[in-house]
């Protein structure tokens, strides 16, 4: 009787602690928004529109994180998939705006860039270390030419134009549309956040994790391990396909030039920077890449430097931002911070010790 009531027992208690952990990551996100609500009606429309940036950045991070930090997988081609959610969003909502409603486009690029995320982690799954960033290298510089292969349906190199998402009326006549996209973006983000946070905590994220480890010990505790790799591919290019909806979502665009091998590089970069495998890690990682080439902007105008200097700062300063965190903090700006808050608790402890 008493081995009937086991698994019984069991399942109740994973169902409670998927229950909290559920309550616990709406908690964070519901508090972030308002936060970030807070923080866009004091912005001025410009900080809302580098908001609005790191929004969809850390949409895509995140879903990189998951693949590179948590499966351990390398991809160099995330660009590529946030270009196919970019033009099936600009498809979906047609040049008048007037398509499907904008949370069902997104959805279904999302979706879309799922699918090519099948056939590309299929083929992933029997690569690996540099063969597997040789071929999603591959993906990021050829699928972006595609659009002057079929010029009719992609727009070629000037890509394709939708409106603006307006506001809604019940805002005002004068809402800024750029607080607006910072809205979407952040909504985006927030759901990609709780989404992803309790994928990482059930039994997909620990094989993940098992996988990434040690490919033969998984294989022997049971998991398919190139299923595995399938599924985070599949889930890093949905977050990579709705970055590409947002993207377009707040420049209203999408063309082969705002996806070249440039983005694909930065978005890898931005996962080292903010921490493998940490979604607070990814948060950083977004900001970093949106103001590093705003900082260097305004450095290269302040020292007068010549125009090429300026157009290859950001790539320098990236490389020693790179380099230092490397140094000082091995496991990203999320590990610092992390190694930082742990040391400081440690000094509180001891000094309440030596006060007693």
């Amino acid at each position: 009787m008493a081995t009937r009531a086991e698994p019984v027992s069991r399942a109740r208690t994973l169902g409670r602690v998927r229950e909290v952990t559920l309550v616990r990551h709406l908690t964070v996100a519901l508090a972030a928004g308002v936060v970030l609500y807070l923080v866009s009606n004091a912005l001025s429309a410009f900080d809302d529109l580098q908001l609005a940036t790191m929004g969809y950045y850390f949409v895509a991070v995140a879903g990189l994180t998951v693949l590179t930090g948590v499966n351990g997988q390398v991809s160099l081609g995330h660009g590529a998939f946030m270009a196919v959610g970019a033009y099936a969003t600009a498809k979906l909502l047609g040049e008048t705006g007037q398509g499907l409603p904008l949370a069902v486009v997104l959805v279904l690029a999302a979706l879309i860039t799922a699918v090519a995320g099948v056939v590309a982690g299929a083929a992933a799954a029997r690569l690996r270390g540099p063969y597997l960033a040789g071929a999603t290298l591959a993906l990021a510089v050829g699928l972006p030419s595609l659009a002057d292969r079929f010029p009719k349906f992609l727009g070629a190199t000037n890509g394709l134009t939708v409106l603006p998402s307006t506001p809604p009326a019940s805002l005002g006549a004068d809402f800024p549309l750029e607080r607006w996209q910072a809205w979407i973006t952040c909504l985006g983000g927030l759901v990609t956040y709780v989404l992803l946070a309790n994928l990482l905590r059930s039994r997909f994220g620990r094989a993940f994790r098992a996988v990434r480890d040690d490919e033969v010990a998984a294989q022997l505790a049971g998991l398919h391990v190139a299923r595995t790799q399938i599924l985070a591919f599949v889930v890093s290019a949905a977050c990579a396909g709705l970055a590409g909806g947002l993207f377009v979502v707040v420049t209203q665009l999408a063309a082969p030039g705002a996806f070249q091998l440039a983005l694909s590089v930065a978005l890898l970069a931005g996962v080292v920077l903010g921490g493998l495998g940490s979604l607070w890690g990814a948060v950083l990682g977004a900001f970093a890449l949106v103001m590093i080439p705003q900082w260097s902007e305004d450095l290269s105008k302040g020292l007068s430097l010549s125009g090429n200097v300026q157009a290859n700062l950001a790539l320098a300063v990236y490389g020693v931002v790179l380099i230092g965190v490397m140094l000082a903090a091995p496991r990203g700006l999320a590990g610092g911070l992390q190694w930082v808050h742990q040391q400081g608790r440690r000094a509180w402890s001891r000094r309440k010790e030596e006060e007693r």
